[in-house]
């Protein structure tokens, strides 16, 4: 510094002084600083005061020499003091050289400087209020200083700071919070402290409402709650407790819609408390905004999903997870089905419901239908768009909840709770919003009938449940139901329409083949049918499943839809069906649920009797496809009680190939006519007069069967026929009672038995041609 320049109204002795490297001299100076000031302020001379604050900046606390430094601090504070109330006049000529030296290398100087300004802001108090971004930033960066004295220093200033706060007014809310946004991010320990040891105090200030602006901190907030140090984790912790209870109390306040987005990807997020918390809120706010959070249902899913298959490891955040999941599931409701658009009023006259089977792409605030379905999805917040709770009502759009429902559902790695949750919510969509989910069918469809492959039991029932929704719901009726897609199918597409009519043809001979029983009730949809086709070619694919699951999933169908119309649109299939082998697998798992079900039990009693021209309808439809299997033919025919066709059918067993399966089948069979399903078989044996042909087709059986336990069985039984002596001679069969258990009049057994031989000759074809060959055909079902 010149000696010889001239710093006047400072006195050479002050200057001196103030350069001193002892600090005592330093504050020698200042006093006389104090002394000078206040003089001046008594002789409001503003002009000489202004010059003392630019000489002791400028030449002192800005200057090179560390010692003047130290001297323009002190002269700064004492500036301040000497001023009082006044000094407000002058705060940005006092506070700004001082924050420069909170930059200094020297953390000696950093220290002073922090005494400094506390000595400037505990005389200006709450003037300093227009300058508190500033102050804010300074101490923000000192409060991560390596010198303990200086962060000492800083944390005193830092709780002055902090009180003056909380005592005014006057403070600019709007001004600071872009700079607290910016300073949130920070991942330096102390500093994170600092911005939440503020937040805290902010939120406790009665006059100063956070809460417009937490959607601008949040983000920031759940960051610094995933620090390492547990005690800024405890405080990030009670902050964002308050903020929740300031939610709770005041909804009708809150920005919902602008901070789901943030909780989507923290609740995806793999810290345990960051997630808990932020399912915690996510929680709250579907309870509390309602549907103002369906447009994010997608994100909400897609980060609520997988926790649902937690162990109990995470049991908390299961707990909550399932609560968002089936708060979030309450919102949808019928309404939700509303269309979007008008129909055109070609459809009208119609069709009453606007949607059809043909998905259409609908607009959607949750990801368009290209995005994926992994973690990365909702990882962003441009993946949403916001709503707002004062515009016009929520519309539920699927595009997006149904794409996540897929992917988790086609993700083999996913817990067995998450899939269940999936199939739940599918379900209840198709309930609540049965014309907008039928847009999605053809999508959703393959997965399902994949899903039915699923280990878990409690998966495939609920699939099934889906399944059966969709093939009964009334918003799946449409004029034109569609074809089938894919190279699988290969009837005509008039062949897989549901026909309104014609069940009074079908005990003639058919002159479409199977079209003629395709299931006709109010109940089924156009889907029904295809289901049921989809169905069969998923067991041709994959003869495990029909080994493993083929009885457990139709047994449930038959709970869930119309048992009469299961079986029948199923032997109308097969009855088409030219892989031989597999038709013929499929009808005698068919026939065995049909003989020991107990889900089967009305279905047996309808078609005990033939009464009526339904039952005598699904006898010839089943009658058709059974003919696959020779032995299962018979049985549906002891079933019906047509003994006298089963008889017939037995005669014609010696033009047929008797392998061991064929013998196999026998077999079960004679051990059925011994299980209590056919009890009133059994019984009518005492009547040896009305049912010879009864006694026949059994004595018939018993000569095709070697040796065995089941010929015993058998025997024994024929053996228990009152006497049997009385067997009639064909003479005096022409004479027996028009009573006796025979056939239906009404039905063709002439056309039905050339129907099976034609069939039979089919099989023994396809059997030479393999045997031929010397391989086996793994033909596809072709449908």
């Amino acid at each position: 510094m010149n000696p010889e320049k001239d710093f006047a109204p400072l006195t050479p002795n002050i200057v001196r002084a103030l350069n001193d490297k002892l600090y005592e001299k330093r504050k020698v100076a200042a006093l006389e600083i104090e002394k000078l000031v206040r003089d001046f302020v008594a002789q409001n001379n503003t002009v000489q005061i202004k010059h003392v604050i630019q000489t002791l900046s400028q030449e002192f606390a800005l200057s090179q020499h560390p010692h003047s430094r130290k001297g323009g601090l002190i002269g700064l504070a004492a500036c301040s003091i000497a001023l009082g109330k006044d000094s407000g006049l002058y705060l940005k000529e006092l506070i700004e050289p001082v924050l420069t030296c909170f930059n200094d290398a020297d953390s000696r100087l950093r220290y002073y400087a922090c005494e400094a300004l506390y000595n400037i802001v505990k005389v200006a108090r709450g003037a300093v209020l227009p300058h508190f971004n500033v102050l804010f930033d300074g101490l923000s960066k000192l409060a991560a200083d390596p010198d303990p004295n200086v962060k000492s220093g800083s944390e005193l200033l830092d709780r002055l700071l902090k009180d003056i706060v909380t005592e005014s007014n006057k403070f600019d809310l709007v001004g600071f919070i872009p700079l607290l946004r910016e300073r949130i991010y920070s991942n330096n320990q102390y500093a994170r402290q600092f911005i939440i040891s503020w937040i805290l105090v902010l939120v406790s200030v009665p006059d100063i409402n956070l809460l417009d602006y937490l959607p601008e901190i949040l983000d920031g907030l759940f960051q610094i709650l995933g620090d390492n140090g547990k005690e800024i984790r405890k405080m990030c912790e009670v902050v964002l407790g308050e903020f929740l209870k300031e939610i709770k109390k005041n909804p009708s306040s809150v920005k919902f819609a602008e901070m789901a987005n943030i909780l989507v990807i923290h609740c995806q997020t793999t810290d345990d408390l960051i997630q808990l918390t932020a399912m915690c809120w996510m929680r709250e706010f579907i309870q509390l905004a309602g549907r103002v959070m369906l447009p994010y249902s997608s994100g909400i899913l897609t980060a609520v999903l997988p926790c649902l298959a937690y162990d109990d490891r995470k049991k908390s955040i299961k707990e909550v997870a399932n609560v968002c999941n089936q708060s979030l599931m309450k919102l949808v409701t019928p309404e939700d089905d509303e269309p979007d658009e008008p129909k055109p009023v070609a459809q009208r006259h119609i069709e009453p419901n606007p949607d059809d089977s043909t998905p259409k792409q609908e607009g959607t605030a949750t990801g368009g239908p290209g995005a994926s379905c992994d973690s990365s999805f909702g990882s962003g917040i441009s993946v949403f768009t916001s709503a707002s709770t004062d515009r016009a009502p929520v519309t539920l759009h699927l595009d997006g909840i149904v794409q996540v429902l897929n992917c988790h559902l086609s993700d083999t790695a996913i817990g067995m709770m998450t899939r269940i949750a999936v199939l739940k919510w599918l379900y209840h969509l198709y309930i609540k919003t049965p014309r907008k989910m039928f847009r999605h069918t053809d999508i959703l469809f393959p997965i399902l009938l994949q899903t039915l492959s699923d280990e878990s039991d409690e998966v495939v029932l609920k699939d099934l449940e889906v399944l059966a929704e969709i093939a009964s719901s009334p918003a799946g009726q449409t004029d034109d139901p569609g074809a089938p897609d894919g190279p699988d199918f290969r009837v005509s597409h008039s062949e897989l329409q549901v026909p309104t009519s014609g069940r009074a043809t079908l005990l003639n001979p058919p002159s479409t083949k199977g079209l003629e029983c395709s299931p006709s009730t109010p109940t089924m949809n156009s889907y029904f049918y295809k289901f049921m086709i989809r169905l069969l070619q998923t067991f041709s694919r994959e003869r495990k499943l029909l080994e493993a699951r083929g009885p457990f999933i139709i047994r449930q169908l038959c709970l869930l839809l119309n048992a009469e119309n299961i079986f029948h649109s199923m032997a109308d299939i097969l009855l088409r069906e030219e892989d031989l082998k597999f038709a013929s697998t499929m009808v005698h798992t068919l026939n065995t649920i049909l003989l020991t079900s107990t889900e089967l039990f009305q279905l047996r009693n309808q078609l005990k009797d033939l009464k009526t021209l339904e039952s005598q309808n699904l006898f010839c439809c089943l009658y058709r496809s059974w003919c696959h299997n020779p032995v299962t033919t018979v049985s549906l025919c002891f079933l019906t009680q047509n003994y006298r066709h089963a008889y017939d059918l037995i005669q014609k067993f010696g033009d047929l190939e008797v392998t061991v399966d064929f013998l196999t089948e026998v077999d079960k069979l004679v051990q059925l006519i011994e299980c209590p399903i056919f009890t009133y078989l059994r019984l009518q044996l005492l009547d040896v007069k009305n049912n010879p042909y009864l006694i026949k087709a059994l004595y018939g059986l018993l000569m095709l069967l070697p040796q065995s336990s089941a010929f015993q069985l058998l025997s024994h039984r024929l053996q228990c026929v009152p006497n049997p002596e009385l067997l009639q001679t064909e003479d005096s069969l022409k004479a027996a009672p028009k009573s006796q258990k025979g056939d239906s009049p009404s039905i063709d057994y002439t056309e039905l038995l050339q129907h099976f031989e034609k069939v039979q000759k089919q099989h023994l074809e396809v059997r030479h041609q393999r045997s031929g060959r010397g391989d086996h055909l793994d033909r596809r079902v072709v449908l």
